[in-house]
């Protein structure tokens, strides 16, 4: 049984943190639970079950960073905080940039904070295929999550001018425009949240949960990458892995031995970890059911002086169109640097266009897909496919559309759209003709960060992967906690609604400890 410790400091790390210099030979850990990640799943699961007394060893591929190290240098910050420099890409047509953290918390370190609960339509749909998830039943756990991690809206003076806009011209539409709730405490808007919050206003993982999961006396080596999970027959027992050298080479071995086997490393990468490890689900669903709420955006212009590097990241959010599948409008502005990447400029134009870096909006929209796609495990590694269909085409077509017409009724005076061939509006009687012609797939420019479904959660295992509380239909002792569990996409941020799955599937744990434990 594990044993609470205080939040000590040993040199420049809390007490409990190991990494690679910490590791000089092949080693060998026990404990009771091993949780392989630590970013929405895996570092909740791993605070309740230390709570409640149990040895917890989390196990972690990136690095370990504390707030003090989070800087403005946005490329510095992506090669560490980023999963292959955030490039990463679903092959298709378009194929679809997306985005993971690779550190201690997880892609709640580089997320925009946005904190939703599963909207109940959704909830609705799961209940129909037999799985206890209601609203009603997951209130003790959606509360529990935001009491953990300070859910809470934005504080007016934190919120920048590009959000005012966005809000203005839904107003001037007529649009439900809503305030994002985030997992933040007085965040005092340095638009940083996507590269490491410098304040440590924003609650991730790092700041929230695996603190107090250290408290109560669990272990976190960060630089391990988990190679497969042991077996000993149909039951888990641990996993395997080795030290991750900053060149990308191999270090020692690590050996865990546990009594129950966490996977959260994420809708790509756990399918992945568990083929490596010989599995398999007789649903044929494991890496399957890939949903990714393709995202599009487009930078708007103005007259005025926007600054749009000073403000929070998200303050609305314009749900007007969500039974069309159109999830959010949001502004997002984001940092020189990043924003020149994502035009289809180069050279003196966009240099010309990034002088008027101070009056752009770079705004978005999401699509609730209704297609799938899969993650292959070739050589080891994971490799996500994705096809959009004509209907999502459609609705990303209508959806930029209607942005344009926000951003041009909030007095934007031009607009770049993401498309190959650099194209632009000037008014909003030219956004509505966006509609008039199709738009093929392979002129888009489409990315995502919100990755759900390749192990999906259900009573049926000839449909399923998982039960309704992640646990593998297939094999004892093994249990999922990520976005993999999701049967369908959310049409919201998924980070609140991962915490809130993992923290249910720690209490079945706890309340099943002879079971799963013995």
């Amino acid at each position: 049984m594990a044993v609470a410790r205080p939040a000590l400091i040993e040199g420049v790390r809390p007490a409990g943190v190991f990494t690679r210099h910490d590791i000089h030979g092949d080693t060998v850990l026990d404990c009771d639970v091993v949780v392989v990640g630590s970013g929405a799943g895996g570092a909740p699961v791993a605070a309740e079950l230390a709570e409640a007394g149990f040895d917890v060893l989390v196990v972690e591929e990136g690095s370990y960073y504390q707030t003090r190290d989070f800087t403005a240098d946005t490329s510095a910050m992506v090669r560490q905080l980023y999963r292959d420099g955030g490039a990463t890409m679903a092959l298709g047509n378009p194929p679809i940039l997306f985005q993971e953290g690779r550190a201690v918390g997880g892609s709640t370190v580089i997320n925009g904070g946005m904190s939703w609960r599963t909207p109940d339509d959704i909830l609705e749909r799961w209940c129909k295929d037999g799985l206890d998830v209601s609203s009603k039943s997951l209130e003790p756990y959606f509360e529990r999550v935001e009491k953990r991690m300070n859910v809470a809206p934005m504080d007016d003076d934190a919120i920048g001018r590009d959000n005012w806009l966005l809000k203005k011209g839904a107003d001037a539409k007529g649009w439900e425009i809503i305030g994002n709730l985030r997992n933040q405490t007085h965040c005092v808007g340095s638009n940083r949240c996507a590269f490491g919050c410098p304040t440590g206003a924003k609650q991730s993982s790092l700041v929230s949960y695996i603190p107090r999961a250290l408290h109560y006396g669990a272990r976190v080596y960060a630089n391990v990458k988990v190679e497969s999970i042991t077996l000993h027959g149909k039951r888990a027992t641990g996993v395997v892995g080795h030290v991750s050298l900053p060149n990308g080479g191999r270090g020692p071995s690590v050996t865990v031995r546990a009594k129950l086997v966490v996977a959260a490393c994420g809708a790509i990468h756990t399918p992945a970890l568990l083929v490596r490890s010989g599995l398999s689900s007789r649903s044929g669903q494991l890496g399957g059911n890939l949903s990714l709420h393709p995202n599009v955006k487009c930078v708007a212009i103005f007259d005025e002086n926007v600054t749009g590097w000073k403000g929070a990241h998200q303050a609305f959010q314009v749900r007007e169109f969500a039974d069309e599948g159109i999830g959010t409008f949001a502004a997002i502005n984001l940092p020189p640097s990043v924003i020149a990447m994502s035009l289809p400029h180069r050279g003196a134009q966009l240099g010309a266009l990034m002088d008027q870096y101070n009056h752009m909006v770079l705004a978005g929209m999401l699509v609730e897909d209704s297609t799938t796609g899969r993650v292959r495990t070739i050589k080891g590694r994971p490799q996500a496919f994705y096809q959009l269909t004509k209907r999502d085409t459609q609705v990303m077509q209508r959806g930029l559309s209607l942005l344009s017409e926000l951003l041009f009724a909030a007095g934007a005076k031009r607009i770049l759209l993401p498309f190959h061939n650099a194209q632009e509006l000037a008014n909003a009687d030219e956004a509505r003709r966006l509609l008039d012609q199709p738009i093929p797939p392979s002129s888009w420019e489409v990315v995502t960060v919100h990755m759900m479904g390749t192990a999906r959660m259900g009573v049926d295992r000839t449909q399923a992967v998982t039960d309704q509380f992640g646990m593998m239909h297939d094999v004892d002792r093994l249990l999922v906690a990520d976005a993999s569990l999701f049967p369908t996409p959310i049409r919201v941020n998924p980070m609140e609604t991962i915490m809130a799955l993992a923290t249910r599937a720690a209490g079945h744990v706890i309340d099943n400890a002879r079971r799963y434990l013995s």
